[in-house]
């Protein structure tokens, strides 16, 4: 569903919400995304190559080599910009959707399962 909603901005639903999180997080680590995005780091690696790749993400390392440092580029600012208001309207699609949902307790189950998974 989202992934369609956000097809004409050219971002996957994965790579919006790392594109936000670094927003939010400049210069965040992939460890410190992964955990923040409870993704696993090689799925997350992958991703941040191909949004890397397309220019919406730059690098710099950390003072351990292996550690990498990201932010969000101007293009990867200009992608958010078409995409937020697409993610916007599926957002209230999908609230419209689940309406008779108790969301709270839904999100109380999603983060222990993913505790427990990690």
């Amino acid at each position: 569903m989202y992934d369609q909603a956000l097809k004409p901005s050219g971002l996957k639903i994965t790579q919006f919400g790392i594109l936000r999180v670094l927003t939010a997080f400049p210069g965040a680590t992939t460890g410190a995304m992964a955990e923040r995005m409870a993704m696993d780091s090689t799925t997350l690696t992958r991703t941040l190559k191909i949004i890397h790749d397309s220019g919406w993400i730059e690098v710099t390392p950390g003072e351990d080599r292996r550690e990498r440092h990201w932010r969000v580029t101007k293009a990867g600012e200009e992608k958010l910009k078409q995409a937020v208001p697409l993610w916007k309207h599926v957002q209230k699609e999908f609230a419209q959707m689940v309406s008779d949902v108790d969301m709270d307790a839904l999100t109380r189950t999603v983060f222990q399962l993913v505790k427990k998974a990690a």
